[in-house]
C-alpha cells in the first residue's frame, strides 16, 4: 500500500514539476518567515536570486567580471 502510493506520489510529481516545486520554495519561505522574520528572510531571498544569477551568467560563458564592473561602475571616472 506504502509503495503504491509513494508510485502515484512520484508520478504526480513528475507531470507537475512546476507546481511541486512552487510549492515547495513557498512552504521553505513561509517557514523562515515565521521563524527568523520578514527582512531576514528578504535577505536571503535576494542573495540567494543574486547567487543564481551570476551562476546562469557563468554558465552562459559571460564574463562576470565585466557584468558586475557594469553594475557596480568599478573603475570609472566621472
Amino acid at each position: 500500500m506504502a509503495r503504491e502510493f509513494f508510485d502515484k506520489l512520484m508520478e504526480y510529481i513528475k507531470a507537475n514539476k512546476g507546481k511541486t516545486f512552487g510549492a515547495i520554495i513557498g512552504f521553505i519561505v513561509a517557514i523562515l518567515v515565521l521563524t527568523i522574520g520578514f527582512f531576514k528572510t528578504l535577505f536571503i531571498v535576494l542573495c540567494t536570486w543574486l547567487g543564481y544569477y551570476l551562476g546562469s551568467k557563468s554558465d552562459n560563458k559571460e564574463n562576470i567580471k565585466e557584468l558586475l564592473e557594469k553594475i557596480l561602475q568599478i573603475g570609472k571616472k566621472d
